[in-house]
């Protein structure tokens, strides 16, 4: 039976991340279209929490049944590792995806655009048939498209139309940027993966791309956010461009992709971008609003 650390340790907290800068971007548009809600930012945000975890107990469940998680290196895996059962790993994942479902109901009544059940929807089953399912999408190369638009263009869009019922360029951009990053995360993490993967008959983007094209990949996604940083020199949000500066917080995870890195010596790589994920948010957000 697995231990409370080792649960946590199994939703994989280093991905928090990719939830939190989303609504943090999200929140640094609405509050420059005068339409912040604090409450509904926390919905927001919970909802966010909720999926990740949901995702990371899902994937845990999925490819260890499936055996892909058995050779794997990186965080604990749950089911793969044997310390839980899959049936409580399964629970856990619908637990976290029906939390998810429900606070955005939520979100979705009081902001009265009923029209986001349908993204909401669409934000789950995106979680569950990312690994789950006979033929799950991460299998077969979609995995970076689905955190672009789930983690990227959904989280930080969604966050600013629950509150000002539109969105702005600054949110498109900020949607952007974040997507990227995200998708950094993920390509980082099947670089990383990419011996297992094959092995398992796991065909992500990563395993297609190669380990040269994949490197090329990661280095070209977290390239954009630090371009529409300055980007905002020009459109009247210059203190933004300072977000361009989180590149030092990066660097050093860039430098481990290009120098050819491989295996454990990756995971740095995925903490760090996660980190100038976040901080690029956070600065994004004032300098928006100075």
């Amino acid at each position: 039976m697995a231990s409370l650390s080792e649960w946590i340790e199994g939703a994989r907290p280093r991905t928090l991340p990719n939830a939190v800068a989303p609504v943090v971007a999200g929140v640094g548009a609405a509050i420059a279209l005068d339409a912040f809600s604090w409450w509904r930012s926390a919905l927001a945000l919970l909802v966010s929490l909720s999926l990740i975890i949901g995702v990371n107990y899902a994937n845990d469940y999925s490819d260890g049944i499936r055996g892909t998680d058995e050779n794997r290196v990186g965080p604990l895996r749950l089911v793969g590792s044997g310390v839980a059962a899959p049936k409580a790993v399964l629970t856990a994942a619908l637990v976290s995806l029906g939390l998810a479902g429900v606070l955005g109901l939520v979100l979705v009544a009081v902001s009265g655009h009923w029209w986001l059940l349908g993204m909401g929807a669409l934000c789950i089953l995106g979680a569950w048939f990312y690994t789950g399912g006979k033929k799950p999408y991460g299998y077969y190369g979609f995995g970076e498209i689905a955190v672009f638009v789930f983690f990227g263009l959904a989280g930080v869009l969604g966050t600013v139309y629950v509150q000002a019922g539109r969105v702005s360029w600054a949110a498109v951009a900020c949607a952007v940027a974040v997507g990227c990053f995200s998708t950094a995360v993920l390509t980082a993490n099947n670089l990383r993966d990419i011996p297992t993967d094959i092995e398992a008959g796991k065909r992500t983007l990563a395993t297609r791309l190669g380990d040269k094209g994949t490197r090329r990949l990661y280095l070209a996604l977290v390239f954009v956010p630090f371009l529409i940083s300055l980007s905002f020199v020009f459109t009247g949000y210059s203190v933004a461009a300072l977000a361009a500066l989180t590149i030092i917080v990066l660097y050093p995870a860039a430098g481990v992709v290009q120098a050819g890195k491989k295996g454990r010596e990756l995971i740095p790589a995925l903490r760090d971008t996660g980190l100038a994920m976040l901080l690029w948010s956070v600065v994004t957000t004032i300098g928006l609003n100075v």
